[in-house]
């Protein structure tokens, strides 16, 4: 039985926005595997929205490992146009695999190999320069929020080393919103 004093209490759960997220089927995790880059060249990675995705994109993780031969530098883009021609990887999964039929995502996942030139457009919005098999990493929390249109890029090179080849990877966790109708 219990007394006064217990049924005062309220019990509530406080679960992460990421796991909240997964459990509606609207979480995915992917990457672009063996971006190559350097010699003059650069390589990408990015989440695109589509015009018509009909939803907000929420980043809210992102890697970039298994960069092995030389210094690097990864600059972060904002709603830009990379250069190269976009190839859309196919290793995207929603986290939460137990949902019939599994969701697709709204989001694509885009990249490019050995590309001349910079991103334009957009804004670059910062830059980490890291070590040879040093992993970057940083969790946003879903802060970083892009409408239909607009774009998450990371842009690889390695201009502290330019005659060396390489090669890495780029990965992503997101979650998206349906833009509710006015």
């Amino acid at each position: 039985m219990k007394s006064k004093q217990e049924n005062r209490f309220i019990q509530a759960v406080d679960i992460p926005q990421e796991l909240y997220q997964s459990l509606k089927g609207k979480y995915f995790i992917g990457y672009a595997d063996e971006l190559s880059f350097g010699r003059g060249t650069s390589a990408w990675a990015r989440l695109y929205n589509p015009p018509n995705s009909g939803v907000n994109l929420h980043v809210n993780v992102w890697t970039v490992t298994d960069v092995a031969n030389s210094t690097f530098r990864a600059q972060f883009w904002f709603n830009a146009e990379p250069p190269g021609t976009p190839i859309y990887s196919e290793l995207v999964t929603p986290a939460n695999t137990a949902i019939t039929p599994l969701p697709k995502p709204k989001v694509k996942l885009q990249y490019a190999n050995n590309v001349s030139g910079e991103p334009t457009g957009g804004i670059k919005a910062f830059v980490r320069r890291a070590e040879p098999e040093m992993t970057l990493v940083d969790v946003e929390n879903g802060k970083f929020i892009f409408p239909p249109g607009g774009s998450f890029l990371v842009f690889l090179s390695n201009p502290e080393s330019p005659r060396v080849a390489t090669s890495g990877r780029v990965a992503f966790g997101w979650w998206e919103d349906k833009i509710k109708d006015k």
